[in-house]
């Protein structure tokens, strides 16, 4: 029998960059995804100290650490200056990418034209998110929980808690005006009742 040479496999590495603040579950179904698409996933968290974020760095790796501890390819780290930069530093060869809406792909597309630009050898990969999750951004959960409204079912139960601690003055204000909407209505059953 012929013995052929074996070549040297390389580990089809891929960055996952962004803020994460916080992580929804449309960030947890690109990780998922792209999990099983390439051989070690790095879900990488942007230090930017121009943005004032909600949650810290700290935070953002404990939640993200904690959401995809079951995934055995999945790791989290931080990084701050260029994307390219960072995925030559971690072996990658690809940057993953969501896509939600139209506005979502012009911008990275120009991010991904200036990546190639700089590193030609470093490939871009682009995923739509799960419909379900096609309208979700951090900076949406973000305003809608600091008014007091509901995130539940936009990010897992770990990120929602979280939230709720961080922003515990909101959350008590739309607990204080869904408890007041429904005595408001018990009352007004209770007067057409009478009537």
């Amino acid at each position: 029998m012929p013995r052929f040479p074996r070549g040297h496999l390389n580990k089809n590495i891929a960055i996952y960059p962004g803020s994460f603040d916080p992580p929804t579950n449309g960030h947890l179904d690109l990780i998922e995804r792209g999990s099983k698409i390439f051989d070690e996933l790095v879900v990488a968290i942007l230090r930017n100290p121009e943005k004032d974020p909600l949650f810290s760095v700290t935070e953002r790796v404990g939640m993200l650490e904690t959401l995809t501890e079951h995934y055995s390819n999945v790791r989290v780290d931080t990084f701050d200056g260029l994307t390219v930069d960072y995925a030559v530093k971690v072996g990658a060869s690809s940057v993953l990418r969501g896509i939600r809406a139209l506005s979502d792909y012009e911008y990275e597309l120009q991010m991904a034209l200036m990546n190639r630009k700089l590193r030609p050898e470093l490939e871009t990969v682009f995923m739509m998110p799960a419909e379900k999750y096609s309208y979700v951004s951090s900076r949406l959960v973000r305003e809608v929980a600091q008014l007091g409204g509901s995130v539940k079912g936009l990010v897992p139960e770990l990120v929602e808690q979280n939230l709720r601690g961080k922003l515990d003055p909101a959350y008590r204000l739309a607990e204080f005006r869904a408890s007041r909407d429904e005595r408001s209505e018990g009352r007004k059953s209770r007067a057409r009742k009478k009537a």
